[in-house]
């Protein structure tokens, strides 16, 4: 055990390292946000695969599947990744052009102040309960190093901790390095664990597959009921259009050379992604024939401890350090990224509109400030929270969905989409889900956050197209005015704000 301990905790040094030198390259706010637009295919394919390949994929969906096969994974992979090519066709199309940092900005040009800090704070939100779930499996994953040694609590403060270091200052630049390094290790140490666990299945890698298809746990379509139709389609819409509004996702495809990069490494880093996913579940799946007592056991108490627990007792030393070597990797590049998102959105749209003369040095100093911000405000939620890690995650995008989502795909797609159309779409999804998961909660038949999202299309058709003057009516500007008049080339300086005219 001290011996894993000890290269852990020297993977995690050089990682740290890593993040460091690639942080001499952050010189400006673009240069922290969006890596300066510099990265070509390989790195963005994988820091797009990294958006998703975290703690949630490692230890929750495989767990999620152990218990209720494919049906229970809808959300993730199946929506995820489907989450990042709409994104990546979506932002490499026709939001790369227009050289911003956040999608708040996006927001402001198309709509209006009022709407960028709306869904801004709504982005913000969305962040609290999916870096805490990374928070929450560095700190299980201390725990088991450790032999409980280190509680889950001050793995969890550890954890931050280390993440927190490289982040605040490297940007963009250390997260996409690191995401680039720590996808090869997380995907050969996990693909190594598979061929070992295989190994001691009677009859290998068919064996398991045919015994998870006997089992049921490769039904993935819900039996013929609406309701379960319905629940089943929530999961996977929550995913897949509510993390499109995401500032990570956004981050990933635009700091890419080109649009054609950005386009190309979503797709690719999407799709290795969905395919990866399903290594992790062929190994925690292989655990309850391994030892079917033992896991059975963890399958009542905490499925999450089924793959590290399998690792630590049935596998030799190389195999357990590339694990939890592969492990760390995973949810550090997820986390750091996941850190990064919200405290850039919050800086440079919320703040740096009450202080639109500030510096370009002197913002970037309130960006790192308000990495460590959250990331305090973000230990403190995982601390206290008692949801799982794959229900942290899920629960993460619903406010996204119903009051980001809407606002984003119709001022990209329909030019008729007005600031009024914007504010009913956002003010309406928000009300009405938190009126629903409040009042009715897993009662209700339709789950809340799609309620959310019908309101809020129809306050954006209402709101647009219903003639409503307050004083002066407020057009948004079209795709095509934003593209010819707010940012005619790449060198428009990426801070300025552009002024609404209303």
């Amino acid at each position: 055990m001290n011996t894993l301990l000890w290269f852990v905790i020297l993977y995690l040094m050089v990682s740290v390292g890593i993040g460091l030198v690639a942080a001499t390259r952050v010189h400006n706010a673009k240069d922290f946000a969006v890596a300066g637009r510099s990265l070509p295919l390989p790195v963005v394919t994988a820091t797009v695969f990294a958006t998703w390949f975290g703690a949630e994929a490692v230890f929750g969906v495989s767990a999620t599947f152990v218990k209720d096969g494919l049906s229970g994974v809808v959300a993730d992979p199946f929506g995820s990744s489907m989450c990042l090519i709409l994104a990546g066709i979506l932002f490499s199309r026709y939001l790369y052009k227009l050289n911003i940092i956040t999608l708040g900005d996006f927001y402001r040009m198309r709509y209006n102040r009022t709407v960028e800090v709306l869904t801004t704070v709504c982005i913000v939100a969305s962040y609290l309960g999916w870096v805490a779930a990374q928070i929450k499996a560095l700190g299980l994953i201390f725990y088991v190093v450790t032999d409980g040694a280190v509680s889950q609590e001050a793995g969890m403060i550890l954890g931050a901790a280390i993440v927190l270091t490289y982040t605040t200052f490297g940007g963009m630049f250390s997260v996409a390095i690191l995401d680039f390094v720590q996808m090869a290790v997380s995907m050969g140490g996990l693909l190594f664990i598979a061929w070992i666990v295989s190994g001691k299945v009677d009859g290998g890698t068919t064996s398991v597959i045919s015994h998870a298809s006997a089992a049921g746990k490769l039904e993935f379509f819900p039996e013929a009921d609406v309701w379960k139709w319905v629940t089943f389609l929530g999961a996977w819409v929550t995913m897949m259009l509510g993390s499109i509004p995401q500032q990570d996702v956004f981050q990933r495809v635009t700091s890419a050379k080109s649009a054609k990069i950005a386009l190309g490494g979503s797709i690719l880093g999407a799709s290795i992604y969905f395919c990866f996913t399903f290594v992790p579940m062929f190994i925690a799946y292989s655990a309850t024939l391994i030892d079917p007592d033992q896991f059975s056991k963890l399958l009542e108490t905490d499925t999450q401890l089924i793959l590290p627990t399998l690792v630590l007792q049935h596998t030799p030393l190389v195999a357990q350090v590339l694990f939890f070597g592969a492990v760390l990797s995973a949810i550090m590049s997820c986390s750091s990224a996941t850190l990064l998102a919200p405290s850039v959105t919050f800086a440079e749209n919320v703040i740096r509109g009450f202080y639109p003369d500030m510096g370009d040095h002197r913002f970037l100093w309130v960006m790192r400030g308000c990495v460590v911000v959250f990331a305090v405000l973000v230990l403190i939620f995982a601390l206290n929270s008692g949801s799982s890690i794959f229900k942290m995650v899920e629960n993460a995008y619903k406010i996204t969905l119903a009051g980001a989502f809407v606002p984003l795909l119709a001022g990209i797609l329909w030019k008729r989409a007005t600031t009024q159309g914007a504010l009913a779409a956002t003010f309406g999804g928000v009300l009405s889900w938190l009126m629903v998961e409040v009042l009715i909660g897993e009662a209700s038949p339709v789950p809340p956050q799609l309620i959310g999202l019908g309101i809020s299309a129809l306050g954006m058709v209402a709101g647009s197209l219903l003639p409503q003057w307050v004083g002066h009516r407020l057009p948004g500007h079209t795709m095509h005015e934003l593209l010819h008049h707010h940012a005619p080339a790449e060198t428009h300086h990426v801070t300025e704000r552009p002024h609404h005219h209303s």
